[in-house]
């Protein structure tokens, strides 16, 4: 079940759910408005799995950085986030789609116990400026039924993430699990 707009305020309050830095004007009736973070990874040249990805990473300007389309970006969002009693659904919007930028597609789960800023997958399908802070997605709450089982009390690569992170999947090729 999903929780509304008045039960995720609720919740932020109790202490159930973080929402760092908190907005209320930001809630939605089933949703919280998050926003994009100041920092960006442009990932270069070819992807590989076996290997770590290759980036630059720089500061979204304030008066904005120009996305180009055929590029991977990688960026963060403004809001830390998590909760142990709720998982998150983390997704684009409608208004960030209208202008041809898919985010976030890959991995919109966050288990239970996983307090983070997300990092976001960006792609362009045409050159469009996107500003530090500014409204990017919704996240959603949804309540978890069956035994509690906290992504920081599993063995999950990510589970330290503060910020932008690049695939790890190469510690799972070099490691033989594979």
């Amino acid at each position: 079940m999903i929780l509304t707009g008045p039960g995720i305020a609720t919740a932020v309050q109790t202490g159930e759910i973080t929402i760092d830095p908190y907005d209320p004007a930001r809630l939605s009736p089933n949703a919280y408005d998050w926003r994009l973070g100041d920092t960006i990874r442009i990932c270069d040249g070819d992807l590989d799995a076996a290997t770590p990805t290759v980036f630059t990473e720089q500061p979204i300007p304030a008066n904005g950085l120009l996305l180009q389309p055929g590029m991977l970006y990688l960026g963060v969002t403004l809001e830390r986030t998590g909760s142990e009693t709720y998982a998150q659904m983390l997704n684009g919007d409608r208004t960030i789609g209208a202008l041809g930028i898919w985010v976030h597609v890959s991995a919109p789960l966050g288990h239970q116990g996983h307090a983070i800023r997300w990092t976001l997958e960006i792609r362009a399908a045409r050159p469009v400026r996107v500003y530090p802070g500014m409204t990017f997605g919704k996240l959603i709450f949804l309540t978890a039924f069956g035994a509690p089982a906290s992504y920081q009390q599993q063995p999950a690569k990510y589970a330290a993430t503060d910020g932008i992170d690049i695939s790890r999947l190469y510690e799972e090729i070099h490691g033989g699990v594979l």
